[in-house]
């Protein structure tokens, strides 16, 4: 699709896109005709093989590096973006730090840790970001079924973070509302990447076991939750915002 594609002439920023789910929320909005910044934390190269890939497919894009887990790294996001854009439509925050140790192991360090990535750098990256973001832009916020199901309670610290990032979708809904921006969470399952390996390979039963909590019988992928993003960040999904996505493949049901 490259530029004819329904996000031509339009910037999306993806954070944590150097793999994963964010990879491939960014390469199928680098499809759909976007121009896209490649956030990462600390993999450069990994980040710059996402590029490649979008490049590859015809579309356009470039890394920028950020620690979400240290202190002015909004700022320091978005003072490496202004070197490649003037604004954007589309911010996607999707970096995350995805387990926790259970309540009765988990330090204040980890927990401090794991709420300064999931929660504190999205909402200061919009903070500094709505001046960039484009009337009519969108926000969507990469959450987690297990914010409303305790399916997997010795990750809740994880839950906890996405329970508050829905709760920053639904209210930022109505500060950007005006301008025409919609927010909008969306909740993947359990998904196949990097993160959740020791999870499905890491004993004889762990795929099946993971599989059987999906109405639909499997374990989904990064391009079945870019899916879900890429309806939300085009022009069908104006009219969807404060809404939070069930994309766990029917987990919760």
């Amino acid at each position: 699709m490259g530029v004819q594609g329904v996000l031509a002439g339009r910037t999306a920023l993806v954070t944590g896109a150097s793999r994963g789910i964010g990879r491939g929320i960014a390469e199928r909005l680098g499809r759909d005709g976007a121009r896209v910044a490649v956030h990462y934390g600390r993999n450069e190269a990994a980040a710059k093989e996402t590029v490649a890939a979008i490049e590859t497919a015809g579309g356009s894009a470039f890394a920028i590096g950020a620690d979400l887990s240290t202190s002015g790294a909004a700022e320091a996001l978005w003072e490496e973006f202004d070197r490649h854009a003037d604004g954007l439509e589309v911010l996607v925050n999707n970096a995350g730090i995805g387990s926790t140790p259970p309540i009765g192991e988990i330090g204040e360090a980890e927990y401090d840790a794991v709420f300064t990535v999931n929660v504190k750098a999205p909402f200061f990256i919009l903070k500094h970001g709505m001046g960039r973001l484009r009337d009519g832009g969108r926000v969507i916020n990469i959450s987690s079924g297990l914010s409303r199901t305790a399916v997997m309670p010795d990750n809740m610290a994880y839950a906890m973070t996405k329970g508050a990032l829905d709760v920053f979708s639904r209210d930022l809904s109505k500060v950007l509302g005006a301008r025409g921006i919609t927010v909008n969470s969306v909740a993947p399952g359990i998904i196949e990447t990097d993160n959740t390996a020791e999870l499905l390979h890491g004993s004889a039963d762990g795929w099946d076991r993971a599989a059987a909590l999906s109405a639909l019988g499997g374990v989904g992928t990064p391009a079945e939750v870019a899916d879900v993003v890429a309806f939300l960040a085009s022009h069908g999904g104006r009219w969807v915002t404060g809404s939070w996505m069930d994309a766990t493949g029917g987990s919760l049901t």
